[in-house]
């Protein structure tokens, strides 16, 4: 084998670089000789290896039973051959002959040692990587982008590497090979063919972190992050509460002129963020949760865990939020269903006519909205309306059209206005929305309405926040578990 002083400097080397236990590598290295020599002498010998510390050596010896007449000789050693060995040695003893040049083993054997020094290296380092990562799942760490293998990202945390899936990359945000980049351990696998260490630049968690390492308050346990929900790489939603009265939880995670949310923002490479306060109320939080728009009414379904929200009609598309962004993401902050209606829709919802138009297979409440607003303000409207005009407003072909007309003759237009608007719940209790100097100038601004967006601003105004690329309509549902 290799000489001594060489051996055991590649050992100490080895060891100190991959921080394996020295015990594991010497065990290794003796798998591995000791699978190459029955490679070349064939496994019915009877073997032993094992690695001498003073002369720095790995030792192969066999061991053969001492016999009269030698039938075997992988396995038996004459008494006079074995009395050359040791002359006290006796028959039917077992002796241990040192094997000679066992470096020249063969490329096939050759080969044999080093896939098993590799296979027990490489499980030796995993076990040390999942030691040294196992504490700290759900922490931040930083690496240097390594390469990209099949859509992942491969980081370099300097010990070792971690895998940045794509489902875990911030989308339409790139890095470069060599570039610096923080994301959160989301999984410390101890046995994995690859790799062991999984990272998420998505998760809620991710973001809740870095928020923990900017605002001191909430490192100090002052300041509670209740909730968080993300569109990542668009915009984000965090509701915040304190534990001391004169600690304003919104302004902490703001900090002075926008500094401390501004970190955030620009590691998350111009995700907006809103903070908002948090409320044991759900009509108040929810208030709070679709800022910057106007909430006019709130009425709590508790049964169902859903909210029907009606917010002024010029404010619908601000509630809503470009593509139903704003509502989803208030929806999945609070856990629960969040229906959006204007205050006409709301309005429209109490009168029996356009009930009637509801109950017509196939309406929708935008298309009973199209109807009224053409005139046709019940089922009985309908009945007596133009085959052409049903097809005109509702996009319908004949056969339908007709079939809407002979359906709404036979619907009598509910007499009672006042039905409830949820089926399940009719004593659903109507909450009224905490006054604003919006929608009364005689109170004083407070600060549980400030929103703050990625800029740091606070108090977003309609102008300035305009999301009206929403799809048309007077009304949305989102549920907490929409993607």
């Amino acid at each position: 084998m290799a000489g001594g002083e060489n051996l055991k400097r590649i050992l100490d080397q080895i060891c100190r670089d991959k921080g394996i236990d020295r015990t594991l590598l010497v065990d290794a290295i003796e798998e591995a000789v000791r699978s190459a020599v029955r490679k070349k002498y064939g496994g019915r010998r009877d073997i032993e290896v094992q690695f001498n510390e003073e002369l720095g050596e790995i030792e192969v010896f066999q061991y053969r039973t001492v016999v009269e007449e030698v039938w075997d000789e992988d396995e038996e050693i004459s008494i006079e051959e074995a009395r050359l060995l040791d002359p006290e040695v006796e028959l039917e003893d077992d002796l241990g002959e040192k094997m000679e040049n066992i470096a020249d083993l063969g490329r096939i054997a050759a080969q044999s040692a080093k896939q098993v020094i590799i296979h027990r290296m490489r499980d030796a380092e995993r076990e040390v990587v999942y030691e040294m990562y196992r504490d700290r799942e759900g922490s931040v760490v930083n690496g240097i982008v390594q390469r990209f293998e099949r859509g992942n990202m491969i980081i370099n945390l300097g010990r070792t590497d971690a895998a940045l899936p794509r489902d875990g990359q911030i989308p339409k945000r790139s890095f470069k090979q060599g570039d610096r980049i923080r994301a959160y351990l989301l999984e410390v696998k101890q046995d994995a063919r690859d790799s062991q260490l999984i990272l998420s630049r998505t998760c809620n968690e991710f973001l809740v972190k870095l928020f923990e390492m900017e605002v001191p308050e909430i490192a100090e346990g002052v300041v509670k992050i209740m909730g968080a929900a993300r569109e990542p790489g668009f915009r984000a939603k965090i509701a915040v509460s304190s534990i001391e009265s004169d600690v304003d939880p919104v302004g902490a995670c703001v900090g002075m002129k926008g500094s401390r949310v501004q970190n955030v923002v620009q590691e998350l490479q111009g995700e907006r963020i809103d903070i908002v306060p948090w409320s044991p109320d759900p009509a108040k939080y929810v208030y709070n949760a679709l800022a910057p728009a106007d909430v006019t009414m709130v009425i709590v379904d508790e049964d169902q865990h859903s909210l029907l929200v009606v917010v002024p009609d010029d404010q619908l598309s601000l509630a809503i939020g470009r593509q139903g962004q704003n509502v989803r993401l208030a929806s999945r902050l609070l856990s629960w269903r969040i229906d959006v209606k204007s205050e006409q829709r709301y309005e429209n919802l109490g009168n029996p006519g356009y009930k009637s138009l509801l109950a017509v297979t196939g309406m929708s409440e935008p298309l009973a909205d199209k109807f009224m607003g053409a005139g046709i303000y019940s089922s009985v409207k309908l009945a007596e309306a133009d085959l052409g005009k049903i097809m005109e407003l509702s996009g319908v072909d004949e056969d339908q059209a007709a079939a809407m007309k002979l359906q709404a003759a036979e619907i009598v237009p509910p007499e009672d206005a006042a039905e409830d608007l949820f089926a399940e719940s009719a004593e659903a209790p109507e909450v009224e929305v905490p006054e604003t100097p919006e929608n009364n100038p005689e109170v004083a601004p407070s600060e549980e309405s400030e929103t703050v967006e990625a800029d740091g601003n606070a108090v977003v105004d309609a102008e300035q926040h305009d999301d009206s690329e929403t799809a048309p309509g007077n009304s949305l549902a989102a549920d907490p578990e929409d993607s």
